[in-house]
């Protein structure tokens, strides 16, 4: 058995608790989860197509863009939740 293809299966095995629960959300913030989600997953395909099967390098730059903006933009609401909630504190009884 190849060792790269024993890797993927653990890490495909693994990858499933990290998975937003879609039961439980509902609404805009669960849809932008998934949304997010989904930029990470076809992010993580192009990047093993690339390095197992020497996939087009171009469309691993463009999906690597890609997350690292979903990523920032997730990293500014997270930043803009934490100063609405730290604001909240602030305020007098």
């Amino acid at each position: 058995m190849d060792i790269s293809s024993l890797v993927a299966q653990n890490y495909a095995a693994s990858k499933t608790a990290t998975a937003p629960d879609q039961a439980s959300g509902t609404g805009m913030f669960a849809a932008a989860a998934n949304d997010f989600a989904a930029t990470l997953q076809a992010s993580e395909t192009a990047a093993m197509q690339a390095m197992t099967t020497g996939a087009d390098p171009h469309a691993l730059v463009a999906a690597l863009a890609q997350t690292e903006l979903a990523v920032q933009t997730a990293v500014t609401v997270r930043d803009r939740v934490v100063e609405a909630y730290q604001e909240i504190l602030r305020m007098p009884v």
